[in-house]
């Protein structure tokens, strides 16, 4: 299933590269491919985890992937990098060639909004990727945070796995924080594929929550799992109820759960939201590396 591309001669996409370092093979992954890329990823866990987590739930060809993955390899087919590109584009390159070469590819893709990493990884594929002056439309530098043991669990909360009854309530908060972070309503632009996808999350089991009084209290999304990292995004705490300290206590219960499953737990955070900040800290969540996510026009 390769992403959308624009279709324009091959030469002039490789002349537009000229002064890049000499590209890889770049090639579309396949069904087969899956073990030897996660093990490729499983390298460096903290910052692959999303792309495991897709090809574990949905294997490398799947239109839940909202893109393709693909594969940079060197003269001696060795990996060099793997990339997933559509939708979000996130890349793990462990050379310039496969950096420039998934940029290349990049570039040309339709459907993307948005580039997410490490930040300067992600800096340095942009330089490839908008060399001829393209602007983004928002950039976002942001803070990866790692917690790797449970925090003390304090009065007891009715944390628990949500359902589909709470679809219409998890929806609008996760809505309303994509479009507090990047201006776009997803229940706007897309709300049928929106719905879809929160309630393929909720069946997975990866939406967690506290509901009291028929009011969501705490919710947070395991976007990404695997035996080394689960990944959190989407924690919300009820603006009524902030200070009460029932954020701490449902991280703190998420946190006992999901570390008997994984390794660490990571998640990141607008820098200049020091609020958040505080608040992951005080849950015992340590600052890991910084990370860049740029929305695309």
């Amino acid at each position: 299933m390769s992403v959308t591309l624009m279709q324009q001669e091959s030469t002039a996409i490789f002349d537009r590269f000229a002064s890049v370092p000499e590209p890889g093979t770049v090639v579309e992954l396949d069904h087969g491919d899956e073990a030897e890329v996660l093990e490729f990823l499983a390298r460096r866990p903290i910052h692959t985890v999303f792309m495991a987590s897709q090809i574990r739930d949905n294997g490398l060809l799947s239109p839940h992937n909202r893109g393709s993955f693909y594969a940079c390899r060197d003269r001696h087919a060795r990996l060099e990098g793997v990339a997933l590109i559509g939708h979000a584009t996130l890349i793990e390159a462990r050379t310039e060639n496969a950096l420039a070469s998934f940029a290349r590819l990049a570039s040309n893709c339709m459907n993307a909004a948005l580039i997410r990493g490490e930040e300067e990884s992600v800096n340095n594929f942009w330089a490839y990727y908008a060399d001829s002056g393209q602007k983004p439309r928002l950039s976002c530098r942001e803070l990866l945070l790692e917690q790797r043991a449970p925090q003390p669990a304090g009065e007891t909360v009715d944390l628990r796995p949500a359902t589909l009854n709470d679809l219409e309530k998890v929806a609008a908060v996760n809505a309303s924080m994509v479009f507090e972070e990047c201006r776009i309503s997803p229940l706007r632009s897309d709300p049928g594929g929106f719905r879809l996808r929160t309630a393929r999350r909720i069946e997975q089991g990866r939406v967690w929550v506290w509901i009291q009084d028929n009011r969501l209290i705490f919710k947070a999304d395991v976007v990404g799992n695997t035996p080394e990292v689960a990944y959190l995004e989407g924690v919300q705490v009820h603006a009524e109820e902030r200070g009460q300290g029932y954020g701490t206590r449902c991280l703190a219960a998420l946190s006992s759960i999901l570390l008997q499953r994984s390794q660490s737990i990571s998640l990141t955070i607008n820098e200049r939201n020091k609020q958040a900040l505080k608040f992951f800290e005080n849950a015992g969540y340590k600052f890991h590396s910084l990370y860049e996510t740029i929305y695309l026009r």
